[in-house]
């Protein structure tokens, strides 16, 4: 297979021959798969559309892309990421790294420089970088306290409508929790409601948490909202608030799907408690997203001490439960992790290391593709299968191990049949919002 977008016939009807599947992402294909959970197939491709999976070397009068054994993924799902908070880390570093020194550095940007063509171009540089990479559908917290829910989103509304048909896009709010004990929340859930979002809140061991969750939740369903939550992003063992969202959302029966990202705490926790809050989780279907790379980069940092814990939940203990675990991007070049790409092949590759999601990493792969989707209501993406999109990416690794060896900067990405241009934006696009602080802000 040649590098980038001109190997990919041009034809209506096309086979990717001799091609490497994580079965996981496969329907309707039986074949025996290797240790690791891979199966070998071809896949023909018509009108943009995959049109049946085979067993390899099927007679076909279509044209033949043989590829060597290369890998094939679906499209991926990056199902918590923060696009409005991108790439400001050039004028807004994070010099200590903790999580208390961004909280504070994001505040003074936020409120100084995040009028809606800042957010904007930003926005949009992020979800290119996705595109590129092969993501299909991209879900992000907008924080939205006031007045900053009326200038984010509607510029989120913008970029859903302008990627259409290239990236699908989903929003959450994100305020604390205990914004939602006061009246003013009301203009923040309408204005959620009126874009089609959903429901959020960064919780944390408040005494009104219980009833802060109970009326939140009570409001979501009387509006039909979804919930996502920031829970417990901490290594604080008494940081317990993932219990309380599964118990209040039990005991009031909340009709809608409830997503608890980080769940940090819960890895610090003893063993018996930790393992009743699993169990509640599961009895609640509560989703959970763990962000490996950022929680990773905030969690245990002191100056100038080595980090004795990695700083993610127990991905390993929920999913034996049943919880459905899916992985992702969190933060990319702002004051909470100030690196990333919105690339999630980097998001796999970091989670196998740093989950230990390997030996065999078997399911795995549905952790940024399949399961995500069906989390975010979408479960026609992150799968490979006869009627789906041809929405896929491809590799010239062969195995697990070849693939997440390099960081498979060459890879071509297919939308409905046809490669795309996986060239990245460049960063100096974004260079004239980088300059010094503008007096004020344009709402």
């Amino acid at each position: 297979m040649a590098k980038g977008f001109a190997a990919i016939p041009r034809v209506s009807r096309y086979v990717l021959a001799n091609a490497t599947l994580p079965a996981v992402l496969v329907d309707g294909y039986t074949a025996a798969a290797d240790g690791d959970g891979l199966v070998s197939a071809d896949i023909t491709v018509k009108d943009g559309t995959i049109e049946r999976i085979d067993r390899p070397g099927r007679r076909t009068s279509a044209v033949k892309l043989d590829l060597d054994g290369g890998m094939v993924w679906p499209g991926f799902v990056d199902m918590h990421t923060h696009l409005d908070k991108g790439h400001i880390w050039p004028r807004k570093p994070n010099p200590d790294g903790t999580f208390d020194g961004a909280l504070d550095a994001v505040e003074e940007d936020r409120t100084t420089r995040w009028e809606a063509r800042d957010v904007a171009a930003r926005m949009d540089f992020a979800i290119r970088s996705a595109y590129a990479g092969g993501t299909t559908l991209i879900r992000t917290h907008l924080d939205s306290r006031a007045p900053q829910h009326r200038i984010s989103w509607p510029v989120f509304a913008e970029m859903r409508e302008k990627w259409a048909g290239k990236v699908d896009l989903q929003a959450v709010c994100l305020v604390t929790i205990d914004e939602f004990l006061n009246e003013a929340s009301d203009d923040l859930i309408d204005v959620v409601a009126e874009h089609g979002g959903i429901l959020g809140a960064v919780t944390f061991m408040i005494p009104e948490l219980e009833r802060a969750l109970e009326t939140l939740m009570l409001r979501a369903a009387n509006r039909g909202l979804d919930l996502d939550f920031h829970v417990d992003e901490t290594g604080d063992p008494d940081a317990s608030s993932l219990r309380a969202i599964a118990d209040v959302a039990l005991r009031i029966d909340f009709p809608g799907s409830i997503v608890a990202g980080h769940c940090c705490s819960l890895a610090v926790q003893p063993e018996s408690e930790a393992s009743a809050t699993m169990d509640r989780v599961a009895e609640a279907e509560i989703a959970v997203v763990s962000l490996p790379m950022c929680n990773m980069y905030l969690q245990d940092r002191q100056a100038g001490v080595t980090p004795r814990w990695r700083g993610v939940t127990l991905v390993h203990e929920l999913a034996a439960r049943g919880v459905p675990v899916a992985v992702a991007s969190d933060n990319t070049r702002d004051p909470f992790y100030a690196y990333g790409d919105l690339d999630m092949v980097e998001v796999f590759r970091e989670a196998v290391r740093i989950l230990h999601l390997d030996h065999p990493i078997a399911g795995w792969p549905a952790a940024v593709a399949r399961t995500p989707a069906a989390i975010v209501g979408q479960p026609q993406r992150g799968v490979i299968a006869a009627g789906a999109a041809a929405d896929l990416v491809l590799f010239r690794a062969r195995s697990f191990t070849e693939l997440l060896a390099r960081p498979q900067s060459e890879r071509t990405v297919l939308r409905s049949g046809k490669a795309i241009d996986t060239t990245r934006p460049d960063y100096r696009e974004l260079d004239d919002l980088m300059g010094p602080r503008r007096m004020g802000r344009k709402r």
